[in-house]
């Protein structure tokens, strides 16, 4: 075995340029490996986060029948005397806000706009008192003020939005929308200030009012439709449901972040799996190339390998020299493809690249506004290790087994 192992070495030293080439298909294959996952790992873990931080908290209580309307807004569906059920859910569990959301119609004056016009909005109205203890929108202003407790007739908007109505402080449009009782209502509210934060459905979609002025407007009589918890970022959050759900009376149930972000969280699978393929086509292109290059250097070498055999030298420990010799251009191809992708993946991870210039009319699924940054993991980088070794031996297998079949006189006559 020793001898055998001498043989590769030697080999992979005579034939240096092969030996380079083909490593060299090998390392860009598992740095671009790598890189990818490394990006689509960071893009997940940030969207969740800003999934978290600003548009679902880590749990979110509803009344009962709520969840399976909610694409309707329903306010008759809400929670009464929140105040006692909030008291319920804070403490050690973490801290909790109430929110109402409804639709509205958003109709614009030409005074300020330019021209009239009219859309339809999901508005959220929130506690100013507390809603930044649960969500991170304290240092997101760009334009204007934050909402003030009790504000009447203040509203805030996401920058991307405000952008796309043309918008700015000070001016005003008129919320037209239903009330909890189905009474139509219809009120003047002035936009006080922009908002700008990491998550771009936030940005491109956000509305907020005070949830006083809600409950006057749409006759709520102080009930909400959710209270919105946040939980230390590590908590279980299946075993915080169950534990609080068995503190809340009959008619209300808890949802996990998770369960409110079920279609951005299939999305992200669905491109997770194509992603997976485009990675798995990388790893058939450097297998082809390791393929091809041994293929060449059985041909190439078919009178030394006829020589080995006439020595009386078994076609079992040709095989396995050929094959080690295969798995040596694996192992100096896993070991610079992962040095060039960490060293890139640490400029991943600590700077990113800024892709604003296309999140901003492109919606990729993933809730980043800008910045795209890296993340490390461990496995992949011993999954791309051992791949390389492992695929460059596989495909080297069919060559050298098909070189071998061939009679010892056929090989010396070869040219």
């Amino acid at each position: 075995m020793k001898f055998i192992l001498q043989l590769a070495v030697k080999n992979l030293s005579r034939y240096k340029r092969r030996t380079i080439i083909t490593a060299v298909a090998i390392a860009v294959g598992l740095m671009m490996y790598i890189i990818v996952d490394s990006i689509l790992r960071g893009a997940s873990l940030e969207s969740m986060r800003n999934l978290r931080w600003y548009e679902t908290a880590s749990l979110r209580v509803y009344a009962e029948g709520y969840w399976e309307d909610r694409a309707f807004l329903p306010l008759e569906n809400s929670i009464e005397d929140p105040a006692s059920i909030m008291s319920l859910v804070e403490g050690e569990q973490g801290v909790a806000t109430v929110r109402t959301t409804f639709a509205a119609e958003m109709i614009l004056y030409s005074d300020d706009f330019g021209e009239n016009g009219n859309m339809n909005v999901k508005v959220t109205a929130i506690d100013p008192t507390q809603d930044f203890e649960v969500y991170r929108f304290e240092d997101t202003l760009v334009e204007g003020r934050f909402l003030e407790p009790g504000e009447m007739d203040g509203l805030l908007l996401g920058s991307w939005f405000a952008e796309d109505i043309g918008a700015e402080v000070g001016y005003w449009v008129t919320l037209l929308t239903r009330g909890k009782g189905g009474f139509y209502e219809a009120f003047d509210m002035q936009i006080v200030g922009i908002v700008n934060c990491p998550n771009p459905n936030v940005n491109r979609t956000l509305i907020m009012m005070d949830i006083a002025a809600a409950d006057t407007y749409l006759g709520m009589e102080n009930s909400v439709t959710s209270i919105d918890i946040l939980l230390p970022e590590k908590t279980d959050l299946e075993l915080a449901k169950v534990a609080i759900q068995a503190k809340l009376p009959e008619g209300l149930e808890v949802f996990t972040w998770k369960d409110l972000a079920q279609d951005y969280l299939a999305i992200v699978g669905a491109k997770q799996g194509g992603t997976g393929m485009i990675l798995f086509l990388v790893f058939i292109i450097a297998a082809v190339g390791v393929s091809n290059t041994m293929l060449m250097a059985m041909y190439e070498r078919m009178r030394e390998l006829g020589m080995m055999r006439a020595l009386g030298m078994r076609d079992r420990d040709i095989l396995l020299s050929f094959l080690f010799e295969a798995g040596g251009i694996g192992l100096i191809g896993s070991v610079v493809g992962i040095a060039l992708g960490s060293l890139v993946n640490i400029y991943l991870v600590n700077t990113g690249f800024d892709f604003g210039f296309m999140f901003r009319n492109m919606d990729i699924g993933f809730r980043i506004s800008s910045v795209m940054r890296g993340a490390w993991s461990l496995s992949t980088i011993l999954k791309a290790f051992s791949a390389g070794i492992f695929l460059s031996m596989l495909v080297a297998v069919l060559p050298i087994r098909r070189a071998l079949k061939l009679d010892i006189p056929t090989c010396l006559h070869h040219q």
